[in-house]
């Protein structure tokens, strides 16, 4: 979910039959979600071939920031940014969100990391290439299906206008890259941590076991999940809070941009 600079209005990313698309309408989205499993997941390396091939592309986060700032857009929201996965040290399984949001002028508002990864390398990741995690309104990293995780985000802040300061400062600056915005899932939504510690542990000795890694990893590891009850309901829930904290951000931008 992505807002342009010059409008409050939200456009879904996406590539179908080869064409980049910044907004869908209704049938477009329909025609994704029977699609199902079938819509190539699509990343900065795929881009090309997706286009080349007029094939349909699922954006990851590293292609919507890509597609989000051909269009002048800079702010948008996803459920999780991607980032180094469990085992690294021997696989080098680094999801490409984190190279983009090193180079790429977006900044990404988020439920946090996703619950599956290795949270403490992503941050020192993040922190290497010079991408700072903002708290909004909280002191500790979330992680995905839940409000914390064992990390805490680099600053808090707690007003749309305290990071639109920021973000402004920092591109003004000419300093590339972009800005992790870290908002929780609301607390009636959230799962209970012990569980989902517990799923993603079972989810990652059966991917091992599998011998599944890489990109394919992330959907299988996912469907683990849901075989333990965790429902489709939750992941919109997790969007919730985006729709309130985005356009305010992208608001008290502009007004900074102008002063």
């Amino acid at each position: 979910m992505a807002h342009p600079h010059h409008t409050s209005s939200a456009y879904l990313l996406e590539i179908l039959n080869g064409r980049l698309k910044v907004g869908m309408t209704h049938e477009e989205i329909e025609y994704l979600d029977k699609a199902g499993q079938a819509v190539i997941k699509t990343s900065r390396r795929d881009i090309p071939f997706i286009v080349a091939q007029k094939a349909d592309g699922a954006t990851t986060v590293a292609s919507t920031m890509i597609l989000a700032a051909m269009a002048s857009i800079k702010v948008f929201a996803t459920g999780g940014i991607g980032g180094v996965h469990r085992g690294a040290q021997q696989t080098f399984d680094i999801s490409a969100d984190l190279q983009e949001l090193a180079n790429t002028d977006v900044a990404v508002i988020c439920a946090g990391a996703k619950s599956i990864l290795d949270i403490g390398l992503t941050l020192e990741y993040l922190e290497t290439q010079g991408v700072s995690v903002i708290g909004y309104q909280t002191d500790m990293l979330p992680a995905f299906y839940t409000r914390e995780s064992y990390f805490h985000v680099d600053y808090r802040l707690d007003e749309p206008k305290q990071i639109a300061a920021a973000m402004t400062a920092k591109w003004q600056m000419g300093l590339k890259g972009g800005m992790v915005i870290a908002n929780p899932i609301p607390a009636q939504y959230a799962l209970d941590k012990t569980m989902i510690d517990q799923v993603i542990k079972d989810a990652v000795a059966e991917m091992n076991e599998k011998g599944i890694s890489g990109k394919a990893s992330t959907p299988g590891r996912d469907r683990e999940c849901f075989l333990n009850n965790l429902t489709l309901k939750s992941r919109y829930d997790l969007i919730l809070p985006f729709f309130g904290s985005t356009p305010c951000i992208l608001t008290a931008s502009k007004r900074i941009s102008k002063q």
